[in-house]
């Protein structure tokens, strides 16, 4: 259970939203033999409180649930569906601060950071509330005389959702939303590691008056509840955020039941930074790709390229704006929050030494910070060479790398010798060199002079090993229906 003294203590109006049951069936249900999961303050360490645990046999019986949702919730009226998803987003805009001190107290993040991300989690909720009513049958012109064609989107079915701890909130909204949206039913699961922030999602899907089974969320250990979603036949979509190990794990698993999957997987950004661009825009662009959610961001820059005559001005310049960011606790609302685990924190160190040994430059930070076992202060490296682990392997926290370009050419050779795609950022005022480069560039999404780009009516996703299909956008929810197709002889 959990103390609401540590939530009011720190901001939480309503400590209604604080669940410590998933919610299946509409019923805030404990696991088995009382089975739970602590969950812990990554700024102190200090104990937030306990949520329940479930087993693989509830998981199936959540899927139960849904599955007898799902014949009354496919045929639904559009604009009911609509109707409900809009009180939802409502409800999460009058609760948007408690919402974001759950989150930082559970993820760490700053506080502005979080309630931006409700802003974000919410404009997928609203998005989606407008799409639902759109989905329309298509004619199309009939090949075979006296016959009449059309395609029907119909809702896939169950979908699974499996979503990671650093968006906590924008990542179940932005998929849960368009599977509603769409007439499917969903079984989510949160990280273990921040399962409030959904749990208060669910409180609110309640309170706006989403019928049983159409919104269950799960918490307890990963393999326990999402490997029996991933074998069962009911469940017709599976749609997950993660790692490309974990990712590529549920793609072996969910193949003897032919899911649908939606994958958004890991990342290795590339900024490319051209000597013709305002070198003012490009370091604070820069700053921002690199240091947002303390680095621990699949879109977070990870290798930054600079064309040589503007190397030693970027790198100098990026120092100081890097020593210059704020570090602490995330209700102080610093530039950087603590990072998740540590796990975490040793990956900073492994590539922080590893590119030192292969010759690169420590330009600041590169080791840990006096505030707590979980802050390592925002670092630079100059001079990385492409053969250290952090030109190849995804860093997720406040470390940047930074290497010189000589050409055109190298530059994108060098970006795409990666087996992600997910997002390249780019800077440069010749526009026949952006057109040229963007072509070239093997990503998903290029930003070009800016760092955001994401957003409920963008199609989001990357290519190669960075994941399958898209989220946000009508191709979003169309992940989770299918075309019928239906001809028709009226004789």
């Amino acid at each position: 259970m959990s103390d609401s003294a540590i939530w009011t203590r720190n901001g939480v109006t309503d400590t209604r939203l604080v669940r410590n049951f998933s919610y299946v069936n509409g019923k805030w249900t404990g696991g088995e033999d009382n089975a739970t999961l602590a969950v812990t303050n990554p700024a102190d360490g200090a104990a937030l409180g306990d949520v329940a645990s479930l087993s693989g046999a509830q998981a199936t019986a959540a899927v139960d649930a849904a599955q007898a949702a799902f014949a009354d919730w496919s045929m639904t009226l559009p604009q009911d569906r609509s109707a409900l998803l809009r009180r939802w987003f409502d409800l999460m805009i009058e609760n948007k601060e408690d919402l974001a001190r759950i989150m930082v107290l559970e993820q760490g993040k700053p506080l502005s950071e979080a309630r931006g991300e409700i802003d974000y989690a919410a404009s997928f909720v609203e998005y989606y509330a407008e799409e639902a009513k759109r989905p329309n049958i298509e004619g199309v012109t009939s090949h075979l005389p006296d016959a009449e064609v059309e395609l029907w989107l119909e809702p896939v079915g169950v979908a699974a959702l499996i979503t990671p701890w650093n968006f906590p909130s924008a990542m179940l909204t932005r998929k849960a939303a368009a599977a509603i949206a769409a007439g499917c039913t969903v079984v989510a699961h949160p990280s273990g590691e921040t399962p409030y922030s959904a749990l208060a999602l669910a409180e609110l899907a309640e309170r706006a008056g989403i019928p049983a089974g159409v919104f269950n969320v799960l918490t307890g250990k990963a393999a326990t509840i999402v490997e029996p979603w991933t074998q069962d036949h009911r469940v017709r979509a599976l749609s997950f955020t993660g790692s490309t190990d974990i990712g590529r794990l549920l793609y072996r698993q969910s193949a003897d039941t032919v899911k649908r999957l939606v994958m958004e997987l890991g990342g290795h950004a590339p900024v490319i930074v051209f000597k013709n661009t305002d070198m003012d825009i490009a370091i604070e662009e820069s700053i921002k790709a690199k240091f947002a959610t303390s680095g621990q961001d699949c879109l977070g820059a990870n290798r930054i390229y600079v064309e040589r005559p503007a190397y030693d001005e970027f790198c100098r310049r990026f120092t100081e704006a890097t020593q210059a960011l704020s570090l602490g606790t995330g209700m102080d609302d610093p530039d950087i929050g603590p990072l998740m685990n540590e796990k975490a924190v040793q990956k900073q160190e492994e590539h922080v030494a590893d590119a030192l040994e292969k010759g690169a430059k420590l330009a600041c930070g590169g080791k840990r910070d006096d505030q707590g076992p979980l802050f390592y202060q925002p670092t630079v490296l100059t001079d990385v060479p492409d053969e250290a682990a952090i030109m190849r392997d995804e860093t997720f926290g406040p470390v940047a790398a930074i290497t010189p370009f000589d050409t055109e050419d190298e530059v994108v050779a060098r970006a795409n010798a990666t087996e992600f795609g997910l997002v390249a950022y780019l800077h440069s005022h010749d526009p026949r060199r952006i057109y040229r480069v963007t072509r070239a560039l093997q990503f998903g999404m290029v930003a070009v002079n800016r760092t955001k780009v994401t957003g409920a009516p963008i199609p989001f996703g990357g290519v190669k090993q960075s994941g399958l299909g898209r989220e946000g956008a009508r191709k979003g929810m169309e992940e989770f229906m299918e075309v019928k197709y239906v001809c028709r002889d009226w004789a």
